[in-house]
């Protein structure tokens, strides 16, 4: 993994041969109060950057739209790796070597799957809406539909979310309830328990920042 100063990795995904992920952390030196797509825009040469520490292009990342909602894409197995973006999708699956699955955050979770035994992975955007929905369940069902995936194998980490008391709802614990119920081994499921309201030096938070900040982004991928 990359010892890249503005990514932050969690050490149960680390430590999975093969593959690769990463927590692009806040700017210093981007003014990002403004709106998201003009905030994203200022930050895509730093997302760039941090995406090549890992050894990834960013033609290689697909996204989605973020509606916050729980449908759940599947990144195409059958063609090559590339940078497709998903309407209305909150989540994404891929078993495809080489094909890396990103998403914004700024107080919502992100939500990282792999499975270490399929080599399929997911990577979800689980806000207080989409959590309600339920996306965490509606990606391990798919894996395992998709991919043959056995919740028994998966491996979960949850990112730096916004949590109480800075959040009247605790939409993390419920991420993690949602993974144990589809039958991830709780000694699997990992969450960090950092806020991002905690530290503005190193995390954007929508709500403090009242809107007007930047995006987080979470990668996730089978390097090929």
């Amino acid at each position: 993994m990359s010892d890249h100063p503005l990514i932050e990795t969690f050490p149960a995904l680390s430590s999975i041969e093969g593959l690769v992920h990463g927590f692009t952390l806040r700017h210093p030196q981007i003014d990002v109060k403004t709106d998201r797509d003009i905030a994203i825009s200022r930050l895509e040469e730093h997302f760039c950057d941090c995406l090549g520490a890992l050894g990834i292009s960013r033609d290689e990342v697909a996204t989605g739209q973020q509606v916050h909602g729980n449908h759940v894409e599947t990144v195409p197995g059958d063609s090559s790796p590339g940078r497709p973006h998903f309407l209305e999708t909150d989540g994404l699956v891929t078993a495809l070597e080489g094909q890396f699955l990103g998403i914004f955050v700024a107080d919502c979770g992100a939500v990282f799957i792999a499975d270490p035994v399929r080599k399929a992975c997911a990577m979800l955007h689980s806000g207080k809406k989409g959590t309600e929905l339920g996306i965490t369940k509606e990606a391990i069902g798919k894996m395992q539909k998709e991919f043959g995936s056995d919740p028994g194998d998966l491996i979960v980490q949850l990112a730096p979310c916004i949590r109480p008391p800075a959040y009247e709802i605790d939409f993390a614990k419920q991420i993690v309830a949602d993974a144990i119920e589809s039958g991830v081994p709780a000694s699997q499921v990992h969450d960090c328990g950092i806020c991002t309201t905690s530290d503005l030096d190193r995390y954007y938070s929508y709500r403090f920042e009242k809107g007007k900040t930047g995006r987080l982004f979470g990668v996730i991928g089978w390097s090929a």
